[in-house]
């Protein structure tokens, strides 16, 4: 299984790679999103450490039953390679309503089919009111005319 764009990356690849990882995230569905990743894929996302598609998924179906109406950013903030660093914001509320905006960083490491082999993320959770958000596009992949994270001074 191949997931184009492939390494090395340049500057148009990686951005392409970060939007597609974007917009496959914002579909909330966990299945599809752990085919980006390989079979055995390594990742460390805040304390938690999961191993392969499988834990993956489920770690994704816990995240987004937690984590309701998630609209997320990615920007890329660097790359080498087979290896991207990104930052990212996302809004989501919990179960009684109080907003969250959540920053992070992820470093990116692929394989040669395009798959990514490791993901490590550090990420941190701010409450926000409701008339702070910044996130308003329907639920699903961010409109092409929607603004980044630089654009929206995040």
């Amino acid at each position: 299984m191949t997931r184009p764009p492939m390494p090395p990356f340049d500057p148009e690849t990686a951005a392409l790679k970060a939007r597609m990882a974007e917009d496959a995230w914002n579909s909330r569905d966990p299945e599809k999103v752990a085919l980006a990743y390989t079979p055995d894929s390594q990742w460390r996302n805040r304390v938690e450490f999961i191993r392969g598609r499988a834990e993956i998924a489920a770690f994704l179906t816990r995240k987004w039953a937690r984590e309701l109406e998630y609209r997320l950013i990615k920007e890329v903030w660097g790359f080498r390679l087979n290896r991207m660093a990104v930052r990212f914001a996302y809004e989501w509320h919990d179960d009684a309503g109080q907003w969250f905006r959540s920053y992070g960083n992820e470093q990116w490491e692929f394989d040669e089919n395009g798959l990514m082999r490791r993901r490590i993320a550090s990420i941190n959770d701010l409450a926000i009111r409701t008339e702070e958000r910044l996130f308003h596009w329907p639920l699903g992949a961010r409109p092409g005319d929607h603004p980044g994270l630089s654009d929206l001074n995040l």
